[in-house]
């Protein structure tokens, strides 16, 4: 009988700076672990065949030298990329197409040439900056399975649209990522649709809702472990109808509409926003802003000690990368982090 994983902290972060709370008690910054009740369930093993997929998938991976774009960005596999195609990586782009390795193949490498076009690794928090003032998306806590939960407030938009509203969404999705935990590799989203004085129409428009479909869906598989929805208006009961043909139905299954969100996130981890939730948390950007990206900085930094340290190796694990793991995938033979020189530069 398999066992639940229990999450532990990892890194560097103090508790005193990045969870800072008012006077009242009031939370402000990001919480760092997930409640001690919460777990992650165990994965299966994989079986010869996947094995044998993920053997194929991963000598494809090791044997690309370049990303090709088609708007003039072509050029070398970075570390930086190298770092991204972790064996989980892999194996996520392998269930996502049911396990038919060339289609794998091809995603990864349509996913790498899109996060050099989109500068997805160039977004900086000063540039998403504004379209977080209010607090329209909020990461904190965690569900019992030790998600990170990332919050969507539509009331509180604060900007027109434009391209920078759906960057600050892949901007807080990249930061919810570094966030989970050791062993667990999905976030919960949770969206609350309730109105505020400025924002009666907190309904999505078609196009830009089918922009960031097109972007979960195709570049974060298997990223979404749960989405659960409240406060749902008439427009946008109308919204989802219409874009429900464009979500995958496995996607489908895990919206979760104006249930009770005890059942999945612990009272005390839950914002006080939501029905039951217990979490007295207060957005202040001038506090949280800052915090948050101190934490991903730190956590990211880390990782990338631990994947030189690894050997910079094409299908290192991310529990390695975590810290759970004490030794990752073998280093290639006569490799020396000491002898690197892009190591050394950055140590």
């Amino acid at each position: 009988m398999s066992t639940p994983q229990t999450a532990t902290a990892a890194g560097s972060a103090e508790p005193s700076i990045l969870e800072e709370k008012n006077e009242a008690g009031v939370l402000k910054t990001p919480l760092l672990t997930p409640a001690a009740s919460s777990s992650i369930p165990e994965k299966p093993a994989l079986t010869a065949d996947q094995q044998t997929k993920y053997d194929w998938l991963l000598s494809r991976a090791k044997s690309w030298t370049e990303v090709h774009s088609a708007k003039d960005k072509s050029g070398p596999l970075t570390d930086s990329e190298k770092m991204w195609l972790t064996r989980e990586c892999l194996l996520r782009y392998l269930r996502a197409t049911k396990w038919h390795e060339k289609e794998s193949e091809k995603r990864l490498l349509e996913t790498l040439a899109w996060r050099r076009e989109y500068g997805v690794e160039e977004l900086t928090a000063d540039h998403i900056s504004p379209e977080n003032a209010t607090g329209k998306q909020i990461i904190v806590g965690y569900d019992k399975q030790c998600r990170p939960c990332h919050y969507l407030n539509p009331g509180r938009q604060n900007t027109d649209v434009s391209p920078r509203q759906v960057q600050h969404l892949v901007f807080m999705v990249e930061r919810a990522i570094e966030l989970m935990p050791a062993q667990q590799e999905t976030l919960s989203l949770l969206i609350n649709f309730k109105q505020s004085k400025n924002r009666s129409n907190t309904a999505p428009g078609i196009g830009q809702g089918r922009e960031v479909l097109h972007i979960l869906q195709t570049h974060y598989p298997e990223r979404l472990g749960r989405a659960m929805i409240i406060n749902v208006p008439f427009l946008v009961w109308g919204f989802f109808k219409l874009i429900t043909p464009f979500i995958d139905p496995l996607t489908r299954e895990k919206l979760k509409f104006n249930e009770d969100m005890t059942q999945y996130v612990p009272k005390e981890q839950l914002w006080a926003e939501f029905p039951g939730g217990e979490l007295q948390f207060e957005y202040d950007h001038d506090v949280y802003w800052p915090a948050l990206q101190r934490l991903y900085t730190e956590k990211r930094a880390e990782r990338v000690r631990r994947w030189e340290a690894g050997g910079k190796q094409i299908g290192e694990k991310e529990d390695y990368l975590k810290g759970h793991d004490t030794e990752g995938v073998s280093p290639p033979p006569g490799y020396s982090s000491e002898a690197d020189p892009q190591t050394a530069a950055t140590s």
